[in-house]
């Protein structure tokens, strides 16, 4: 079965075919997309398409065909991921219109972190606010996460408790133990946890609401989407941008690389608290598989855990390598995201149980 797999953010679209050894048959980026299905695309035979969808509420648990009904539910679900889920329905709309005739499926992020425990996903809130709004940690980045985890054990040959780390324009940390989601940073909306490329992460609730008495909710929920993060603390959004200021000797530049680490380095710790200990840290994503300097920095301050770096691997890690010593009690790697493999094996598993009409 060949898969078209569909990622649109909030502005650009990645297209990729995987045959049914999840060999890459094709590809196709648009940097700046419109929503629009109008695309010139030369691609071969397409027998399913699937979708990366953000969020999937209470829900979506497991990739699903989609349908008329389907769809409105995904759309009812924006106002929790307002930066994410209109891209992923342009995507939809887009793929149906060019492949009306083929099943098209919907992969969510936040079903990987379905197996959280309720000690880690239950919000310490008034139960009548709880049970009215279904308020809990959902998690996101789990197609991610449950590549990433998975690989890294293929690669090391062992290892049941995996903290893995998406770092990208989006960050989050996962607690992966025994292939299970037991822990995540990120929670009801994709703005919690780590700092981000504009995003704030965790922020104190009571700063929250005395910015609100002063700047009104609007002005508050758009900086802490779009003004934050690496970008409130130095000007720029890109990490890559950041170190080129730090090496220019901008001091705002220095606090944004400081802070970053410094609450990536609490989170990963916080993810080995909640399995006990850790066998294996994976980095993947922009930045996770291409900043050296983030890794060292967040592995040589995680030395209590066992963790030992390796500079040169460090420094030279290319696909899927491990960057420590050959003697460190934790191994850590670099692992390629490829949410690709993930949603071709969802579609191709929602497909394969779906009952005959």
């Amino acid at each position: 079965m060949n898969v078209l797999v569909v990622n649109a953010g909030s502005s650009s679209l990645k297209l990729s075919v995987l045959g049914e050894d999840d060999t890459v048959l094709a590809q196709h980026h648009v940097e700046r997309w419109d929503g629009t299905p109008d695309l010139d695309l030369s691609l071969p035979p397409i027998d399913a398409v699937g979708h990366r969808v953000v969020h999937g509420g209470t829900r979506f648990t497991a990739p699903t065909v989609i349908t008329r009904d389907v769809r409105r539910e995904i759309a009812a679900l924006t106002e929790l991921a307002p930066l994410h889920q209109p891209g992923a329905l342009a995507g939809i709309d887009a793929a149906r219109a060019v492949l009306p005739h083929v099943p098209h499926v919907a992969c969510f992020d936040t079903a990987f972190h379905r197996t959280l425990p309720a000690a880690a996903a239950t919000y310490p809130l008034p139960a009548e606010w709880r049970a009215r709004w279904d308020l809990r940690r959902y998690g996101f980045h789990g197609l991610s996460h449950a590549y990433a985890a998975r690989r890294a054990v293929e690669l090391a040959g062992s290892g049941s408790r995996v903290v893995t780390c998406h770092l990208g324009a989006g960050c989050s940390l996962a607690a992966v133990h025994d292939g299970h989601s037991v822990d995540t940073t990120m929670g009801f909306t994709p703005l919690a946890g780590l700092p981000m490329a504009t995003r704030s992460g965790d922020v104190d609730p009571g700063l929250l609401l005395w910015l609100s008495d002063r700047l009104g909710i609007d002005e508050v929920a758009d900086g802490l989407a779009h003004r934050s993060g690496l970008l409130g603390l130095s000007g720029c959004a890109d990490l890559r941008d950041v170190h080129a200021a730090i090496a220019s000797g901008d001091s705002d530049a220095v606090l944004a690389l400081d802070v970053f680490t410094h609450r990536l380095r609490q989170g990963i710790a916080a993810m080995a608290a909640s399995m006990g200990g850790l066998d294996l840290l994976v980095f993947t994503g922009g930045i996770g598989e291409h900043d050296a300097v983030v890794r060292a920095r967040a592995v040589e301050g995680l030395e209590f855990l066992g963790l030992r770096l390796d500079r040169h691997r460090n420094a030279t890690a290319h696909v899927d390598s491990r960057i420590t010593t050959d003697v460190s009690v934790v191994s850590a790697w670099v692992v390629v995201a490829r949410e690709d493999v993930e949603i071709a094996a969802g579609t191709r598993t929602a497909l394969s149980v779906r009952p005959r009409s």
